[in-house]
């Protein structure tokens, strides 16, 4: 090879860079600000088996940042290495890069940081009568020097970025500099329970965590009651990867995704892949716009990873990404579905969150009781009301699978707006252990069978009152629920054509039309409109081409009697156009089915029956998720009697009043 090359502008001449010149150019990818420094070095101190680590910070660190830890300490001969680029003793030969299981290894850090700053490092290793300190200033290293310090080590970096102006003007103001590096400190410090951390800044104390057992403890320390009180507690540990920590009740979240804290062997990462697991997990529960809060840690074999694709560490590959995340999205769909959701108000009640049997609080308490479901309520319908009688058709159907009234929608003939009973199977009741607050039953009945009509508990209240046509209350003997009954029918009804359309071969059923509807629609609505021609007809709309830029509507749900067959077409379309180019079948058919159950159910401002209401209120007990509709607004607020008590000054110091 020649020693010159051709470039645009003449030929140039290659040269080997100094060593300074390369750190700084390294230092640039690792060390982007001064929150950069912190994370390197408190990672050093973890590697080194400290167990108290202390970080001290002045003017957002630009002036000066300490890390002092009571780590193994280094010896005079291993403090110029320290700072030599590309040297480390994490890496003790080749095959450990495939199987790396510390924070810090790649030997860059120490090296890129004296290129750009005044390093002054002191240490002192385990037996050792007298430490060594040695002093780098912008990449020029002195010979180490004997000095007087503790077992461990203690590094002083002053002036950032005081010989590489550019990255010194990006940086930020001291008090933003000051955030990245509690985001920084906060990260480590979850992660290493069984570490103290102390932080300070401008010598005034941010942070003093003790070592501390429960996971819980040290998360409530950094983001408060809030979230420490919305925690549920998630573990499955059945294989080679095994996944531990809380997420937060859907109640509690974030416009951002900045709150989900995953942590893998110790290491805080970012994973659009895991990232979306959570969201999927989540689905339902949280409104749009919205993102889950977790705290989750996941151990795996170092093998099954790689660590080495990033320079700062923060993503990684898995060799089996796909599995990671179903099982990420399984267990935690395992747990919600463990868990009572039912959104409180009031201020939350003090539950050990360790306990691995607690996973939220109140649910200990409402683990004895028992639902009391009656199938096979006949509920009368209003005379002289068609709307009564269809909208009373459909939560009837959604409760048993049979319809109550035969009374056809306007237009139509001869029609049967839902299948006989004997065609849908009766719903799964919930687990005896997965009821609302309000589901309660005398404790003094055992091994009563779930739903039995005979055995029905006097202490079930299913109160029939409406109010302002649109929320419905309830009680029983630990207090009071108000309930949306547009959110409750809505998730109801999803759940049950979510049964119908998503097994096998099966649709929701759908009405034909004596007069097939033409529709005009844009050329782009037109080829979406053919191209789902199957998906659309398991939600019981069917349409053929109609030649030009028109379909024709052969049928549409039976459910929506009262809606036009065209506005429900151009719905779906909606849906499918923004779902992109090539939408997920499962996402899309569930945006559809969540879409025909706000359709079909009964609208705020609907009057109710009696009836009615206790027909929709028993419901509620056939499914896992009616403590929220499918778009994640909450079907029911739960105010417990002791927070009643409170709320009208009954509940004082000596009791109630």
């Amino acid at each position: 090879m020649s020693e010159a090359t051709t470039i645009s502008g003449g030929p140039r001449t290659i040269r080997q860079l100094p060593p300074n010149l390369v750190n700084q150019i390294a230092a640039g990818e690792v060390i982007e600000r001064p929150a950069s420094v912190v994370k390197e070095l408190v990672e050093n101190s973890i590697d080194a088996g400290s167990h108290r680590i202390e970080v001290a910070i002045m003017g957002g660190g630009t002036e000066s940042i300490r890390i002092s830890d009571d780590g193994c300490g280094m010896t005079a001969e291993q403090l110029p290495l320290a700072v030599a680029s590309h040297a480390t003793s994490k890496l003790p030969d080749d095959e450990s890069l495939f199987h790396v299981s510390t924070l810090g290894f790649r030997g860059e850090a120490l090296a890129s940081i004296g290129s750009v700053s005044q390093l002054t490092i002191r240490s002192r290793a385990e037996g050792e009568t007298v430490g060594a300190e040695i002093v780098v200033r912008g990449g020029v290293v002195e010979p180490p020097a004997p000095c007087g310090c503790p077992t461990g080590t203690v590094i002083e970096i002053k002036n950032l970025f005081f010989n590489t102006p550019v990255r010194h003007r990006f940086l930020k103001t001291s008090q933003t500099e000051r955030g990245h590096i509690v985001e920084a400190f906060t990260r480590l410090a979850l992660a290493n329970p069984q570490i103290h951390f102390v932080l300070t800044n401008n010598n005034k104390e941010i942070y003093d965590l003790p070592v501390t057992q429960q996971w819980s403890e040290r998360i409530r320390a950094f983001f408060g009651g809030e979230i420490g009180d919305s925690l549920i507690k998630v573990a499955d540990g059945s294989d080679d990867i095994r996944i531990s920590g809380y997420v937060a009740d859907p109640s509690v979240s974030r416009g951002n995704n900045r709150m989900q804290y995953l942590f893998l062997n110790g290491r805080h990462i970012r994973d659009r892949s895991l990232q979306h697991a959570l969201g999927e997990a989540y689905r339902g529960l949280l409104m749009v716009g919205r993102f889950p809060v977790c705290f989750l840690r996941l151990d795996m074999p170092a093998d099954l990873i790689d660590v080495n694709v990033h320079p700062t560490k923060l993503e990684v590959r898995f060799t089996d990404g796909g599995r990671v995340y179903g099982r990420l999205l399984q267990t935690l769909r395992h747990q919600f579905l463990k868990t009572d959701m039912t959104q409180r108000v009031g201020p939350a009640q003090s539950v050990s969150q360790e306990d691995p049997h607690v996973h939220r609080e109140g649910v200990e308490a409402l683990s004895t009781h028992q639902v009391p479901v009656r199938q096979n309520v006949a509920v009368p319908v209003r005379q002289n009301d068609i709307e009564a009688q269809q909208r009373q058709s459909v939560i009837e159907w959604a409760r048993t699978g049979e319809t109550t009234s035969s009374l056809p929608p306007v237009g139509t003939a001869d029609f049967k707006p839902f299948p006989d009973s004997g065609s849908i199977s009766p719903p799964t009741p919930r687990n005896v252990g997965d009821v609302a607050p309000w589901d309660s039953e005398t404790a003094g009945v055992d091994d009563q069978p779930f739903g039995d009509p005979t055995k029905a508990s006097p202490s079930v209240c299913y109160l029939g009152f409406q109010v302002h046509n649109r929320y419905l209350v309830t009680q029983d003997e630990k207090g009071m629920v108000v309930i949306d009954q547009h959110a409750l029918h809505e998730r109801v009804l999803y759940e049950r054509v979510c049964e119908k359309v998503l097994g096998e071969n099966s649709s929701l059923e759908s009405q034909r039309l004596l007069v097939p509807e033409p529709v005009s629609l844009t050329p782009e609505e037109r080829t979406a409109a053919l191209d789902a021609k199957d998906m659309m007809a398991k939600i019981g709309l069917e349409v053929d081409d109609f030649g030009g830029d028109s379909v024709v509507i052969q049928a549409y749900p039976a459910m929506l009697p009262h809606t036009a067959p065209a506005d429900m077409l151009r719905t779906v379309l909606e849906s499918l156009l923004s779902a992109g180019k090539n939408p997920d079948a499962k996402d899309l058919l569930n945006h559809l089915l969540s879409t025909i159950a706000c359709k079909a159910a009964v609208k705020a401002g609907d009057p109710l029956s009696p009836e009615e209401i206790t027909s929709l209120l028993e419901q509620k007990d056939l499914y896992h998720d009616t403590h929220h509709c499918p778009h994640g607004r909450p079907t029911a607020l739960f105010f417990s009697r002791d927070e009643l008590d409170r709320m009208f000054g009954r509940l004082g110091p000596r009791g109630r009043v």
